[in-house]
């Protein structure tokens, strides 16, 4: 089999120089502030259709994360509504920037709250925002009232969105550190997620600081952490899909995260 395309979270001021400097075919980036509902902001100085036109004409795949704090599942009206109008604005911005997905993390609804409603609103977002490029749902780590963090709500939310109109636009991401400590055992996980979803779009390679089923989302450099190796290497073989490694450090320890893995595939 071919080696997946490999590349690395970086900063968005010019992504294009990020992934030269990595020798990368793809990088992924924030469009402004993760912690803000400020809304999308392109720091490419030339503006998003330069930064489009340059990535297009380098080769280099654009992927988009969409801020942390969206939570598209809650009954919260107060976050709901903010964060589909937010989701909306970055897939906006990411297709003004020619974009090849906006990952965007799967919620969670209150504790006191049917999980039912959670899925039931994951499918009012995909009807309500229009989808100009994928929308790709990743797993998360801890949570115990989390829509992505444990199989069978992720298999609860497939459901509910399968009906929805613009579904086809919907994809997965694969997380390895949220996998691992969200308690998902990676000899198995692939497997279990392409029997749910049918797809796997992108794979976010992370080693974890922490240990299985901890809860705990820390991610950290191949082989510095509790994952076993081999275990991270089947997961970007079996998945199959572009990797984006989510690892701490700058271009150096990239390059080196990616040879890592390179040699274990």
């Amino acid at each position: 089999m071919t080696t997946p395309a490999i590349g690395a979270h970086v900063d968005q001021t010019d992504p294009v120089a990020e992934a030269r400097a990595r020798n990368a075919p793809l990088v992924q980036f924030f469009l402004g502030d993760p912690q803000s509902y400020g809304g999308p902001e392109i720091a490419y100085a030339a503006g998003a259709e330069a930064l489009k036109a340059e990535a297009e004409a380098a080769g280099i795949d654009l992927y988009v994360h969409a801020p942390y704090l969206i939570n598209v599942a809650t009954t919260n009206n107060r976050i709901r509504i903010p964060s589909r109008k937010l989701l909306q604005q970055h897939v906006d911005a990411a297709a003004s920037i020619g974009a090849k997905g906006v990952i965007v993390h799967g919620g969670h609804v209150n504790k006191s709250d049917d999980p039912e409603k959670g899925f039931d609103n994951w499918r009012k977002a995909i009807e309500a925002i229009d989808l100009k490029v994928p929308l790709l749902i990743e797993n998360t780590a801890g949570g115990d009232n989390a829509m992505a963090r444990y199989l069978d709500r992720i298999g609860r939310v497939w459901e509910a969105i399968s009906g929805a109109e613009g579904f086809e636009q919907v994809g997965f991401c694969l997380d390895t550190c949220h996998a691992h400590a969200g308690g998902n055992p990676l000899e198995t996980v692939v497997e279990d997620v392409l029997r749910i979803t049918g797809r796997i779009d992108l794979v976010h390679c992370n080693d974890s600081r922490d240990d299985f089923d901890t809860g705990a989302d820390r991610h950290t450099n191949f082989g510095a952490g509790r994952i076993d190796p081999e275990l991270l290497a089947s997961v970007v073989r079996d998945a199959g899909a572009p990797v984006v490694c989510e690892t701490p450090g700058g271009a150096s320890e990239h390059v080196a995260d990616f040879e890592w893995l390179r040699a274990r595939l």
